[in-house]
């Protein structure tokens, strides 16, 4: 363990989900830092790894009885080097400080790759919007603006949707924002398409991912036609994930969410994915519900006593993680490989462990990492906010052209980066590389701030 991340972890030791974060950057950046001894002088570690600011607050708000609730708001600026900062907003119980940072810090070699002069921060909060009503969701984002809007701004911090902020959230979230600021600004991104949203933004995440992973198969002269693919979550990632699998030719069997997955080895096909989508976007349903809906597919109920997820014990060729942090752990990994499949491409945020991450690298499979893979849907963002500062909107094909360029774009800089350092077919080692350089070079030029 280097001296940087022992004095990292001494300073806050709790926070286990950032130190994974720091360390699997640390381990693959460590030739650039030999090559480059000026990094070390500068101690650009140590200032990568402090956020450049930390805002958090109490957000009280009336649930629908009429009783008073009381959740933790977050806000994190990690690094704004190369633009404003940029990142998703999370709310879920399982939010805290280490599990932002961890997203914060990820963020910002993520927005690097995306070629787009974007910065990177995260947010949130541990309330929970399942199973609230539209009034007590929209309650609570009003008192999480009324805080929120002092530190944000379209030329200080962009935030956008994350795990529970969806459409609904951003509208409340935009609403308040604007009530309070007094101005109708490209403050937040995944707006509705008629007050300022983005085409493809819903989609970005999904078919960016699935345009990696046809860029990976491309450099063994494959493609995603006739692959079977694992897709994990049911949510906006996995939807689109599948639908773009569809699009390029191939097969989908699973999809989950937190209480089980459904397996169908016919396939999720447009008809039953479209039936996915009102179940989780409409009606808020679980996903069991689609062995009910077609009786071809098996349900299989989360079992935490396991430590394995049945999931990724399933035979195919390409796995899209499109769920949460760490959903894949090494023993999913061995699964994984052992069952065929040889291309893995994170919709998710890092959600394979550090155990499985050195399991798919020694193997050498294809393993797109999220900050390259999933990095389609803060691309998009960023050109929201294009498209809101010109007061324009594009066409869809413009925006998806745009989209698969910067894909494309994305995997060229992890492909020379790994090259240049002796890595090649490393994703991970190129992805930290290419996002690392541009950023603390950004910082250097900038002096001691």
């Amino acid at each position: 363990m280097s001296e940087e991340l022992n004095k990292i972890i001494a300073k806050d030791p709790d926070q286990k989900e950032f130190h994974q974060a720091v360390r699997e950057v640390l381990e693959t950046v460590q030739p650039v830092l030999d090559r480059n001894i000026e990094y070390r002088k500068a101690k650009i570690i140590e200032r990568l790894a402090e956020p450049e600011r930390v805002v958090m607050f109490r957000v009280p708000w009336m649930d629908d009885t009429g009783t008073v609730q009381v959740n933790r708001g977050y806000r994190i600026g990690m690094n704004s080097a190369i633009g404003p900062y940029k990142g998703g907003l999370r709310f879920h119980p399982s939010v805290n400080l280490s599990i932002l940072k961890f997203l914060a810090f990820e963020q910002v070699f993520k927005n690097a790759l995306t070629t787009l002069p974007i910065g990177g921060g995260k947010g949130g909060s541990d309330f929970d919007p399942k199973g609230k009503s539209d009034n007590e969701v929209m309650r609570f984002c009003q008192s999480f603006m009324s805080e929120l809007y002092r530190h944000i701004g379209p030329n200080t911090d962009v935030p956008a949707g994350d795990i529970g902020v969806g459409g609904r959230e951003i509208g409340y979230l935009f609403g308040q924002y604007k009530r309070l600021s007094n101005e109708f600004s490209s403050v937040l991104t995944g707006k509705g398409l008629d007050w300022g949203g983005s085409l493809i933004r819903p989609e970005a995440t999904g078919y960016g991912a699935v345009y990696f992973a046809a860029e990976m198969l491309a450099t063994r002269n494959g493609s995603m036609e006739g692959k079977t693919c694992l897709v994990s979550g049911s949510g906006n990632v996995a939807q689109y994930t599948v639908e773009k699998i569809l699009d390029l030719g191939g097969k989908v069997v699973t999809m989950s969410d937190s209480s089980g997955f459904i397996y169908d080895e016919t396939g999720i096909d447009r008809e039953k994915l479209a039936w996915v989508m009102e179940l989780k976007e409409v009606r808020r349903g679980r996903i069991k519900e689609y062995a009910e809906k077609y009786p071809e597919a098996v349900y299989t109920q989360t079992d935490a006593a396991l430590d394995y997820n049945p999931l990724w014990n399933i035979k195919a060729d390409c796995a899209f993680p499109s769920a949460t942090q760490n959903e894949i752990n090494s023993k999913d990994g061995r699964n994984l490989i052992e069952n065929g499949v040889f291309l893995i491409s994170e919709g998710a945020n890092m959600p394979s462990s550090p155990e499985a991450v050195d399991l798919f690298v020694d193997r050498k499979i294809l393993y797109a990492p999220g900050k390259a893979a999933n990095a389609g849907g803060v691309a998009v963002s960023g050109l929201e906010m294009s498209q809101n500062a010109v007061r324009m909107s594009w066409n869809r094909k413009k925006v998806d052209r745009r989209l698969y360029g910067i894909m494309k774009s994305i995997h060229k800089s992890c492909v020379d980066a790994c090259e240049e350092y002796g890595e090649k077919g490393n994703y991970v080692a190129g992805a930290n590389i290419a996002g690392f350089t541009k950023v603390v070079n950004a910082m250097l030029d900038q002096g001691l701030v």
